[in-house]
């Protein structure tokens, strides 16, 4: 099936591909039923006494941004597995009460697909360390700074900070956001 107003043909993401460029401006520019991610990862968010853990990241993709500990699952590897193993490989501390609270999917104009499971954690054991990866950052509630992280980051990490639950699909090119949607919802699947 094609929409209207494109020609070329679906690559296995479900994006159109006309010769050789990528056509994704918006949500309605990719088949979200066929779509594919690049990689699969996770994030796990330390929440406890009023505070939130976030890393400002060293390296790979969103370098130089502040988000949540995380990173690619390993092959055969569980979602809440690789939460775990990440923030300890960044941090070098381990997560207590982890619960799973949100699905992200994001697609890159160039062509990379991102499949994201989010999690809370309600405490750690251990103080969070600096490590090739990432320098921890312990930030009240009120003052999480949006202003660095992924602009995605502002519209679900408040629903995450409530204890909701939510999926997502996010366009961006580069750094930039191009068309998102969220919602909120009763359990993940």
């Amino acid at each position: 099936m094609r929409a209207a107003g494109r020609s070329g043909d679906r690559v296995s993401t479900g994006i159109f591909r006309s010769g050789k460029s990528l056509h994704v401006r918006s949500l309605s520019d990719i088949d979200w039923a066929t779509w594919s991610p690049t990689d699969r990862a996770t994030l796990l968010f330390v929440i406890e006494r009023g505070r939130i853990l976030l890393i400002e990241k060293k390296r790979g993709l969103g370098a130089g941004k502040v988000n949540g500990p995380g990173g690619r699952m390993d092959p055969g590897e569980r979602p809440i597995d690789t939460a775990i193993r990440e923030l300890f490989e960044e941090l070098c501390v381990e997560a207590t009460g982890v619960t799973e609270h949100g699905e992200l999917r994001f697609q890159f104009a160039s062509g990379y697909g991102l499949h994201c499971h989010v999690f809370r954690a309600d405490a750690c054991i251990g103080e969070p360390k600096e490590t090739d990866e990432a320098v921890p950052l312990w930030t009240p509630l009120d003052a999480i700074p949006y202003p660095r992280m992924w602009a995605d980051d502002a519209l679900w990490l408040p629903l995450l900070v409530a204890g909701k639950r939510f999926r997502g699909r996010f366009v961006f090119d580069g750094d930039t956001m191009l068309d998102h949607a969220i919602e909120e919802i009763v359990r993940l699947d």
